[in-house]
């Protein structure tokens, strides 16, 4: 039910590689969000290597995250399905794009 779609503000917004956002690949995606934090408005998700992921606002939501060739994943129970989205990252800031046109900003803490 919980997804990341939509548990985040989305607006729409730049595509990967405007604004100083450079893609990020598959494992860049992995290194910066095991075991790492980003805090969105309004909440934060944390990213454990176990492949859990805890998103927080208001409340504990409970997930499951992994990388797939060079897309972050996500699926929220109880659905069963995963949604993937490209990243990309300037400084701290990682940036998702669905593949609706969506952009999410989270900063790592």
């Amino acid at each position: 039910m919980w997804r990341l779609a939509m548990m985040l503000a989305l607006s729409s917004g730049a595509a990967v590689g405007e604004e100083g956002f450079s893609p990020m690949s598959g494992e860049q995606i992995r290194a910066a969000l095991t075991d790492g934090r980003l805090v969105y408005e309004g909440g934060w998700q944390e990213f454990r290597a176990s492949g859990r992921t805890l998103y927080h606002v208001g409340g504990d939501s409970w997930g499951y995250w992994a990388v797939r060739g060079d897309r972050y994943c996500s699926q929220w129970p109880p659905s069963d399905r995963w949604d993937c989205y490209d990243m990309a990252r300037e400084g701290d800031v990682l940036r998702f794009f669905d593949d609706f046109g969506n952009v999410t900003d989270g900063r790592l803490e």
